[in-house]
């Protein structure tokens, strides 16, 4: 009965508002600390379509990090899961636009859907848009970057906003990424790092080489964020041996 429930597109909706009215009470009761906003309004600035790329643990308040003045309108690349379908009512209810990812069916299915949500995300760049991906979600491994935000990046030939962020005040989770839900009040510290650009011709092991920066980049990021609001820092999981092709969510 709570299974069919939680499924349910209205029970969805209800509880997506919620969350995301009280993210924003979050947000707006932090007292926030920004650096390296040099690097966000470099991409931002030009008013042309963009990625951004965050980790899956800080999906939660990831709409900090996105300039609302800014020309570029927010989407983001989501999962189709059960976790997916809340996720996308709760973006949604924050104004941002939503692409769905691969399908949770078979395995053929997934890379119709892998293939197609690219090609959406790659329309919303180049109409404007400023397409966020958690680069490792939906499942992991932890704070490792996957090939799929490399690919839009070349297909487009358009910046990688890269940010993260850490709060005081939180829960974190026991769970593969360490989800990170945050209470009100405390503070909060956003950093950007330099935007990361992916040459239209990059080869196999150039594009490899911008996966590892855009991963190192990242995580320097959150290491500087969990380390200002004192603690504790959250590291990545133990690193894949191949990179995963594919977008993910």
């Amino acid at each position: 009965m709570f299974r069919k429930l939680t499924a349910s597109s209205a029970f969805q909706r209800v509880v997506s508002w919620i969350l995301a009215k009280y993210m924003q009470f979050c947000a707006a009761t932090k007292r926030w600390e920004r650096r390296g906003i040099e690097h966000r309004d470099a991409c931002t600035r030009t008013g042309e379509g963009m990625v951004a790329a965050f980790w899956h643990s800080r999906l939660t308040l990831s709409f900090m990090g996105w300039d609302r003045r800014a020309a570029q309108t927010p989407t983001m690349l989501i999962s189709r899961s059960r976790e997916g379908d809340l996720i996308a009512h709760f973006a949604r209810n924050l104004k941002i636009g939503v692409v769905r990812g691969s399908s949770r069916n078979s395995r053929k299915s997934k890379q119709k859907g892998g293939v197609k949500a690219l090609r959406d995300m790659q329309r919303a760049i180049e109409n404007g848009a400023c397409v966020g991906l958690t680069v490792d979600g939906p499942r992991g491994p932890r704070q490792r970057a996957s090939m799929g935000v490399i690919q839009l990046a070349k297909m487009t030939g358009k910046p990688i906003m890269i940010y993260s962020l850490s709060v005081s005040n939180k829960k974190i989770f026991n769970s593969w990424d360490r989800f990170i839900i945050p209470f009100p009040f405390g503070k909060g510290v956003l950093i950007w790092k330099e935007p990361l650009f992916v040459k239209e011709n990059a080869s196999e092991s150039e594009m490899e080489a911008a996966r590892l920066e855009l991963e190192c980049r990242l995580n320097e990021a959150t290491r500087e964020a969990d380390e200002a609001i004192g603690g504790p820092v959250i590291l990545p999981a133990t690193a894949r041996q191949t990179s995963q092709p594919g977008p993910k969510a």
